[in-house]
């Protein structure tokens, strides 16, 4: 996809979203943390109807280790894998209290230690709790970029790295959230709205006048 392209397809996201921001429920880094981790095969509409109520007693890592494994595990139960889930998060508190103080820290290298912590969480909460220019490939961003033709790419790190590559540099910051809102309610993977679409005749899909 050629820059001008690129450039007028983040305009017309930006313009239609000019603020936008994920969908999990959070106040903080660590809130965020938890959020993430839970929303792993699950959706972000099942993670925050469980959270308030678990960081209404405890929303610190301190505080979590304090409320345990089990009662940890009836607060998510109906997230799924929630007993996998439960363990990363105790095993995640520990190493934060141990090794960070109990803070988040703002470091790729330090996150992905986390139990549970792999790239797309830690670039979630670089992006999102502090501000950097990554870019969180999940099957949304990853299924329209490469029908898009805005990043097309085989594997996950593959996509990732075009996209850094690719979008201009004062979208960078936003993209993650553009692409992911835009795959979750306009061009999802099996029924896109394509006749609804702000960016129908910049895509270079060549299926896309089946869907309008």
């Amino acid at each position: 996809m050629n820059k001008h392209r690129c450039v007028e397809i983040f305009k017309r996201l930006q313009a239609k979203n000019p603020e936008p921001t994920t969908e999990l429920h959070y106040s903080n880094p660590f809130e965020l943390l938890v959020a993430v981790i839970l929303s792993a095969q699950a959706t972000d509409v099942s993670v925050n109807k469980v959270t308030p109520q678990l960081f209404k007693i405890a929303n610190t890592p301190d505080a979590i280790l304090k409320l345990g494994m089990n009662r940890l595990k009836q607060h998510i139960r109906s997230i799924g894998l929630y007993n996998t889930k439960a363990e990363n998060i105790i095993k995640t508190c520990r190493m934060l209290v141990d090794q960070h103080e109990g803070n988040v820290p703002d470091d790729r290298t330090l996150l992905e230690n986390l139990p549970g912590v792999g790239r797309k969480t830690a670039n979630v909460i670089l992006n999102t709790a502090f501000g950097h220019s990554t870019i969180a490939v999940d099957t949304h961003i990853f299924s329209v970029s490469n029908r898009t033709g805005i990043a097309p790419g085989k594997t996950v790190l593959d996509v990732e790295k075009k996209l850094l590559k690719t979008v201009p540099d004062e979208y960078k910051r936003d993209a993650h959230h553009w692409l992911i809102l835009h795959g979750r309610y306009t061009c999802m993977a099996r029924s896109p709205k394509c006749g609804e679409c702000v960016i129908y005749d910049l895509c270079e899909w060549k299926r896309k006048q089946d869907y309008c």
